[in-house]
């Protein structure tokens, strides 16, 4: 099956013009002025409106076990949310429980995606713990099944954070391998004091949360990462990065020559503390680590992704309900909350409605930390993140005159609320394609599970 998009005003990282674009199979072909196409050719008109290349989410979570519960969202109906909203690949972490083998891991991430994804998909490898026994299977898994991208975490000490001595060692193999490696940078030390101190005084609820995780204890975690990322000269990438002070340590370190990228998310940019202070329990919605930082914070992140400082904007979408999760299993120790925003669905329009219209930042820089960013890091480019002959025909044919107001009763997302309650955007990802099929016509989901396939990568950061 063919595909021909026509007339539409192709917007990439660092052009803009209009043209066809014509796809054979499941591959960008020709893109020029008046393309013409053979009989049973798909057409869509994408007069007045922007053509993008298919968006990528970096941090996402579609299987993720917490406790003795599981996120909401499946792989069918994550990468369905994740399609209605423009995104036509995302990155999942392989997360081996405490004690596991990571190939362990990996089969069980096999078992829930196989064949149930709408969406392309690939994984970080979260090492959650490093040494002799689990290095081998970690060296199988980038050598052989193409998961170039190691996930670690400074903070969940005694579960699934690592000790210096293992933040060492992975960073030494991750430059052995070309892997970059993310990082949750926290203190993990300092949080815990934290808790146990607050729970001792009777602070429970989740407006505690914030106090427990100051700025200060991440943007320790973010120095610590990068002291030891310049031992290895190695890559590292910090994820979800929500405050001025982590990104000055970032930026220090990336002036001293160290290799490092940056990721903040979506709801760092449009919320604050405020919302995890809301009364009735309602502030548990918004419990996530680290914590939603005080406004001030919001035009200095701005800021840096226009400066193209913070490379990628992602979601960290964790979608745990809120009653039956979020309040019942926290609602007396703020510390049992399960953490995270569901906010997949919403990203694009979030960070059009509020980056791009508002001026904070201009088209090109939107698509940027949106698409192009994320597949350079992650080896993916220029098979995703561009419009350009022999790119996959992963596109969004974007109204940006749609307006529209998030709300829980209509999303895709498969959580009993959304964390944009009411709030008004514009523009809507109108069409999108994955490898030249249409999944979302007219702001309906009409894709294909299984259509979705996990990417092998190769390692690009030696």
């Amino acid at each position: 099956m063919s595909l021909l998009i026509q007339n539409g005003e192709i917007i990439t990282a660092d052009e803009r013009y209009t043209a066809d674009i014509y796809c054979e199979g499941e591959t960008i072909t020709r893109i020029a002025k008046d393309l013409s196409a053979p009989p049973g050719t798909e057409i869509i008109d994408a007069s007045g409106k922007f053509v993008f290349p298919g968006f990528i989410d970096p941090h996402v979570h579609l299987h993720l076990p917490y406790k003795d519960t599981f996120a909401k969202d499946t792989y069918e109906t994550g990468t369905r949310a994740a399609l209605m909203g423009g995104t036509t690949c995302v990155m999942d972490f392989c997360t081996p429980a405490p004690g596991q083998d990571p190939m362990e891991a990996f089969d069980i991430w096999t078992s829930m995606s196989m064949g149930k994804a709408a969406c392309d998909y690939t994984w970080h490898l979260s090492v959650t713990r490093f040494d002799d026994r689990t290095e081998p299977s970690i060296h199988r898994i980038v050598a052989d099944e193409g998961i170039t991208s190691f996930k670690i975490f400074l903070a969940y000490k005694g579960a699934l954070g690592i000790s210096d001595e293992e933040l060492y060692g992975v960073l030494g193999l991750a430059k052995r391998l070309g892997v970059i490696t993310a990082a949750h940078c926290e203190n993990a030390d300092i949080v815990s004091s934290l808790q146990n101190k607050l729970i001792s005084e009777g602070k429970t609820g989740p407006e505690w949360h914030y106090h427990s995780r100051p700025p200060y204890v991440e943007a320790e975690g973010t120095g610590r990462l990068m002291t030891f990322a310049r031992a290895h000269d190695a890559h590292v990438y910090v994820v979800h990065l929500s405050c001025d002070e982590a990104l000055r340590e970032a930026m220090r370190a990336k002036h001293a020559g160290v290799h490092a990228h940056v990721e903040t998310l979506i709801q760092y940019l449009t919320l604050d503390m405020s919302y995890a202070e809301l009364a009735e329990f309602e502030g548990a919605k918004y419990v996530m680590s680290p914590p939603l930082r005080k406004r001030s914070n919001q035009d200095i992140l701005w800021n840096a992704i226009r400066q193209r400082f913070i490379s990628t904007v992602a979601t960290d979408h964790a979608p745990f309900d809120f009653k039956d999760q979020k309040y019942e299993m926290g609602k007396n120790d703020f510390t049992n909350i399960p953490n995270g925003i569901p906010s997949l669905e919403e990203r694009i329009k979030l960070l059009y409605t509020h980056g791009v219209i508002k001026g904070r930042i201009d088209i090109h820089t939107f698509v940027d930390c949106a698409s192009t960013q994320a597949a350079k890091i992650f080896g993916l480019f220029p098979r995703k993140g561009t419009i350009q002959p022999g790119s996959d025909a992963d596109m969004v044919v974007f109204d940006p005159e749609h307006e529209d107001t998030i709300t829980a009763d209509t999303h895709a997302m498969n959580i009993d609320y959304s964390a944009f309650e009411g709030w008004k955007v514009m523009g809507r990802p109108e069409v999108v394609t994955v490898r030249g099929e249409v999944a979302v016509q007219n702001g309906s989901f009409v894709g294909t599970y299984g259509r979705g396939r996990r990417i092998q990568r190769e390692p690009n950061h030696f």
